[in-house]
């Protein structure tokens, strides 16, 4: 039988009709995953037929249709790092992970230090990528993975320093909390909270505006790529930058063993021939190919990247954090103010703690150059001139003028937001 040109126009837009639905519902579903069992009482004894249901009962993790705000900050070790998270961990709306990544390097790599090649370093930073998208879809199971020993029934003590984040030590994470435990220490979080239940976590991620994680073990933002550019996690990467001289300072004061060298020379006024120099060296080297591209403007970090200099955020840490807010897009919560208040104006006790984030924050950014004789001080200079100029911070021409109160070390610069 012969159609019509009517009837054949009609199956072509039903067709469409059809079509468009068809994807308006995948977009519009979530996107699943069956990784591990339900937590509910899970055995491996389940009889074979339980794959499907098993699958259905799994938590589900979709992507980021509300256009949540994720921020990774990119930091190097002592550099004001534990300081920044803090900005995000006291925000009520803000799921906050510290150092997440600690896992996969003790996994991967047990034996990583800062002197290991850069062959050793980019080793982890697939699994780095997979396990951070994971998080960032509130996915905390994809945890157990690298946590060792293994979760019991997505329980575990082992979460590497879960007192600093403020979410895995508050209801409904740690239900056994009162009034007067508001504002536990670190330390005593899992005192009073017990195992870790990852179920409680996933559903606590999921209940905040936005999630934050610190890091230290992402070598440059180029790392960072796949992540930036993927549509579902609106990712946006606060790095952060300190004076190298004032990074060595601080890493030989608090990994004393792994800088011994350093302090050997600091104190004698010999330098040992033996020195690993590349303890200095990488992280120059790190940050003037991250800030490099930074400053460079790819259009695939638009409206993605912001660069702070601690010591910016040390000496006006409202005024700059105020600055960070307003380039992520959130409004800033009157408990990060608060705390701001009570923990940049600590006196000399305050700070005893080597990761603490309590004590005068404009003198603790300038204390290096107390701390280093001027030849280590000319050294450093010398191998990190490059990322010197490029960030603004000025060399010192002499010991006295390393000592100088007076004279400041630090460029005014202002990095805005490629946006």
């Amino acid at each position: 039988m012969q159609c019509s040109w009517k009837a054949v126009l009609l199956l072509a837009l039903a067709s469409i009709a059809i079509q468009y639905t068809a994807i308006r519902t995948f977009t519009s579903k979530s996107f699943h995953s069956c990784p591990i069992p339900n937590p509910v009482n899970c055995s491996l004894s389940q009889d074979a037929d339980a794959g499907d249901r098993l699958c259905d009962e799994s938590p589900t993790f979709s992507y980021n249709l509300s256009r949540k705000t994720h921020v990774l900050i990119l930091a190097t070790t002592r550099s004001g790092s534990s300081f920044v998270g803090q900005l995000f961990n006291q925000h009520f709306d803000v799921f906050y992970l510290f150092e997440p990544l600690y896992h996969v390097q003790y996994t991967l790599i047990p034996k990583l230090t800062q002197s290991k090649s850069m062959m050793d370093r980019r080793v982890m930073l697939g699994a780095s990528r997979d396990l951070l998208r994971s998080l960032y879809d509130c996915d905390l199971y994809f945890l157990e993975n690298y946590i060792k020993p293994q979760p019991v029934n997505h329980t575990t003590d082992r979460l590497f320093r879960r007192g600093a984040s403020k979410a895995l030590c508050s209801p409904p994470v740690c239900e056994s909390l009162g009034a007067i435990d508001l504002h536990l220490e670190e330390g005593d979080c899992v005192k009073k909270c017990g195992t870790l239940n990852l179920t409680l976590a996933t559903e606590s991620c999921r209940e905040h505006g936005h999630v934050a994680i610190k890091t230290v073990r992402v070598p440059e933002v180029n790392d960072l790529r796949a992540l930036v550019e993927d549509p579902r996690l609106n990712l946006k990467v606060i790095q952060l930058v300190r004076d190298p001289r004032g990074i060595l300072a601080s890493r030989s004061e608090t990994f004393r063993d792994t800088y011994r060298l350093w302090r050997i020379w600091d104190g004698t006024g010999r330098k040992p021939y033996n020195l690993d120099v590349t303890q200095l060296t990488t992280v120059c080297e790190d940050f003037w190919n991250s800030v490099s591209t930074g400053l460079n403007r790819p259009p695939w970090l638009k409206g993605k990247y912001m660069l702070v200099r601690y010591e910016d955020l040390a000496r006006n840490p409202m005024k700059k954090t105020e600055e960070i807010y307003d380039f992520l897009g959130i409004p800033m919560d009157s408990n990060v103010e608060r705390w701001i208040q009570n923990n940049t104006r600590g006196d000399r006790s305050s700070s005893k703690h080597k990761y603490g984030t309590v004590r005068n924050s404009a003198a603790t950014a300038e204390k290096w150059r107390f701390r280093l004789s001027y030849e280590i001080v000319a050294f450093t200079q010398q191998a990190c001139q490059q990322v010197l100029a490029q960030l603004g911070y000025k060399p010192a021409s002499s010991e006295e003028e390393l000592k100088n109160l007076s004279i400041s070390l630090v460029e005014e610069r202002d990095f805005l937001p490629f946006s």
